[in-house]
């Protein structure tokens, strides 16, 4: 895989300039990415990981990440050929020409994008804050989502800025974790026998199925493709940033998740509401535990705002597309953000917290976004002939092809309740894009 040659520094520019403003370079564009991969996927669900697959947490966090790859090598392609707000959506008008698929791809992001900053916000809520303070989890879901909101609005540069700073501290606290579990082991204290623990007697279909939950740590790539046109030179930072965040992001789990293994034996692990928390306790380094909640906090954090971020460009793109109502598409004028977008965006994730546990909404996220990335995966097929005047990055079609594979074992390991789920807010989409259309054809005709 790699990018074309670069024949004119006007041809490098000939994606257009748009409302939004030009501002993320190839650093902040890593952190965005790598600050939305890394979070609660690995801070508060290595517990449950590890009930499903038992010791060898590794093992579906490594076929996670290379489905992953397989997938956000097809974005790759797509991204760079067409730099504009909304994603997948406008690949899928692209290259099927269907507005109700656009709408339908679209609208799963979208479903994902919010419910995934639930799913967070219920994670800021749980063990890692009440190891601080006894707040009710409630309260604190909303306030929490409001403050992300307000920050959301206030403007991209200033919103990846933060992000910077979260990332860091998050990857600290991650690297804090590989050190302890280096320690215990190096004091002969760690157990290598459990990386090849699986609890079931049909060890690879208990692998497959605990990677469906591990995919949820790597998805958060996909929300870029939302920031196409605020990022300079995207054909040459975005394949760079999105490859070299992911693969930095896999290396860290993997690390983690063996480093967990090692010290905490699976029945705690599968018992704790703060898996890495108790884990450098247990390693005996010294680090203070409270300390360590504050970091975690601080990567939960700093995921649901990549993720609001992602949701209200998201929907900003389709209203402009003429797929969600053209309210959705104003941009505040001084702050040249998507106002209206991310106060509704907020308002849903708001109100998603009330109506599940984290790892629902988790495997609830990863439906939403199979639907997605099977569409991506088959419009890069679909658009190969589809020629662009400026340069961009090339995926051999073998990639998406292999891409379609993983998400069809995926898909393969969902329950009904979680079909169940998905289905309702598709549905609920559908309604709302009726009466889009319904209000678009009254005003034409009148």
């Amino acid at each position: 895989m790699a990018s074309e040659p670069l024949p004119s520094a006007a041809a490098a520019d000939a994606p257009a300039a748009g409302p939004l403003k030009r501002a993320i370079t190839l650093p902040m564009l890593v952190f965005f990415i790598l600050g939305d991969v890394l979070g609660a996927g690995v801070y508060a669900l290595a517990g449950t990981i590890a009930g499903r697959v038992g010791g060898a947490i590794w093992a579906p966090l490594l076929i996670a990440l290379f489905f992953a790859l397989l997938t956000a090598a097809s974005y790759a392609e797509l991204v760079t050929k067409y730099p504009k707000a909304g994603g997948a959506a406008v690949f899928a008008e692209r290259a099927f020409g269907r507005p109700w698929l656009s709408f339908l791809v679209g609208f799963s992001m979208l479903a994902a994008g919010v419910t995934s900053a639930a799913g967070l916000a219920v994670a800021f809520a749980g063990g890692y804050l009440q190891a601080l303070v006894a707040w009710p989890s409630a309260w604190v879901c909303l306030g929490f989502l409001l403050l992300v909101g307000l920050l959301n609005a206030r403007g991209i540069k200033e919103s990846l800025s933060v992000n910077l700073l979260m990332t860091l501290v998050e990857l600290s606290g991650l690297a804090i974790v590989i050190v302890a579990a280096g320690w215990f082991v190096v004091q002969g204290q760690g157990e290598p026998a459990r990386l090849l623990e699986v609890d079931a007697a049909a060890a690879p279909a208990a692998i497959l199925g605990a990677s469906l939950l591990a995919f949820y740590s790597f998805v958060g790539f996909e929300t870029s493709a939302n920031l196409a046109e605020e990022v300079q030179d995207v054909s040459r930072v975005y394949p760079r940033a999105l490859f070299g965040a992911l693969i930095i992001a896999g290396i860290v789990y993997l690390l983690v998740g063996a480093g967990a293994a090692l010290v905490l034996p699976v029945e705690r692990l599968k018992q704790s509401g703060a898996p890495l928390m108790d884990v450098l306790a247990a390693s005996g380094l010294g680090v203070p535990t409270r300390l360590f909640a504050v970091i975690a906090l601080i990567a939960v954090a700093n995921g649901t705002l990549l993720t609001l971020i992602m949701a209200s460009r998201l929907a900003f793109g389709m209203a402009r597309e003429g797929l969600l109502p053209a309210v959705l598409g104003r941009v505040l004028p001084r702050r040249r953000t998507p106002g209206v977008a991310i106060l509704a965006t907020t308002a849903v994730a708001i109100a998603l917290t009330f109506t599940s546990t984290l790892d629902v909404l988790a495997e609830t996220v990863v439906l939403l976004l199979l639907v997605v990335f099977i569409s991506t995966n088959l419009a890069v097929l679909a658009l190969k002939r589809d020629r662009v005047e400026h340069p961009h990055f090339r995926v051999p079609w073998i990639f998406p092809v292999l891409a379609l594979g993983s998400c069809a074992l995926l898909i393969a390991q969902q329950g009904a309740a979680t079909w169940l789920r998905a289905g309702l807010m598709l549905l609920v989409g559908g309604v709302l894009y009726g009466l889009t259309r319904l209000v678009g054809a009254r005003t034409v005709g009148s």
